[in-house]
């Protein structure tokens, strides 16, 4: 299994990581299932979230990191809580679901309103919970995450130089139709290499709305994400063949030429038009927060 660095860390993790959300779908040993042997097989990355489907997937994760398999996993999750108070309750809940006295990474979860950098860093906000939770002992690293628009991932970093906080890792949407629209690769993705901030990319396949187009492949989508200078290239898998797939994926990876890239990225210009296929930019789908906002207050699934 390839490795990366996780930016600025000093932390190699799998070039492929294991999506958390998807885990929660298939029969709770079949999830569990999934987790190990990705692990067996080399992925060291595992994602997590509160919320995922209502806090099973972190219950099915700490089953499977039982019986040694936590030391091999580098573990991260994710919070809605925008308040100090919302924040650490979440994190201790998460901490008990996992079945771990320390995470390490956790990130605030769907950066995607105008007004969410204001709100995490304000007094009692989200980053005071998590900075004191780090010196505590309980996480390791601190991020963020979103899809919604790179305008608002670029005030989130903005933010951070205003508060002289510095975050680990940023996740969001690399894909070969990001590339033509609202394109967090053309806008963000060179503002955290300059940071040396760890990139953690996700939506390689849309949750495979892309795939729905008809004019890329499941692995063309993965090695177009690899190819970026990404830490890790996180998707879910809801089976063993999936999960086998982007095994193979990883392992068979190439450094593309830039003709190579021009290809994939003349086949889905016409297709990436408008987000059509990007619902977690061009919707609310996707939008957990959205659809429950009391998460965001430390409401309790």
């Amino acid at each position: 299994m390839p490795m990366r660095q996780l930016g600025k860390t000093g932390v190699a993790v799998s070039i492929v990581g294991l999506g958390g959300f998807h885990i929660g779908v298939p029969e709770e040993k079949e999830g569990i299932r999934i987790v190990r042997t990705a692990l067996d097989r080399g992925i060291n990355f595992l994602d997590n979230c509160w919320d995922y489907n209502d806090g099973e997937s972190e219950l099915r994760m700490g089953k499977a990191l039982r019986d040694g398999y936590r030391q091999k996993a580098f573990l991260m999750t994710k919070l809605d809580g925008r308040t100090k108070r919302a924040a650490a309750e979440q994190l201790d809940q998460s901490l008990r679901r996992l079945g771990t006295d320390r995470i390490d990474l956790v990130q605030i979860h769907e950066v995607i309103r105008d007004t969410d950098p204001a709100r995490c860093f304000g007094e009692g906000g989200c980053v005071e919970a998590l900075t004191e939770a780090k010196k505590a002992g309980k996480l390791r690293f601190i991020g963020f995450t979103g899809h919604k628009h790179p305008d608002i991932h670029l005030a989130m970093l903005r933010a951070a130089d205003a508060h002289g906080f510095a975050f680990d890792a940023v996740q969001m949407p690399l894909n070969v139709m990001d590339a033509h629209f609202r394109s967090f690769e053309r806008n963000v993705l060179p503002v955290l290499i300059d940071k040396g901030i760890g990139v953690l990319g996700m939506k390689s396949m849309g949750s495979g709305i892309l795939l729905e187009s008809k004019v890329v492949t499941a692995v063309e989508c993965l090695h177009y994400a690899m190819n970026l200078p990404t830490s890790v290239v996180i998707t879910g898998c809801d089976s063993m063949g999936v999960l086998e797939q982007a095994i193979s994926a990883a392992i068979a990876f190439k450094p593309m030429d830039r003709a190579s890239v021009e290809v994939l990225l003349a086949k889905t210009r016409d297709a990436a038009k408008d987000g059509v296929y990007e619902k977690f930019k061009t919707s609310e789908k996707f939008d957990g927060t959205v659809q429950h906002p009391k998460w965001l207050e430390g409401a309790q699934i």
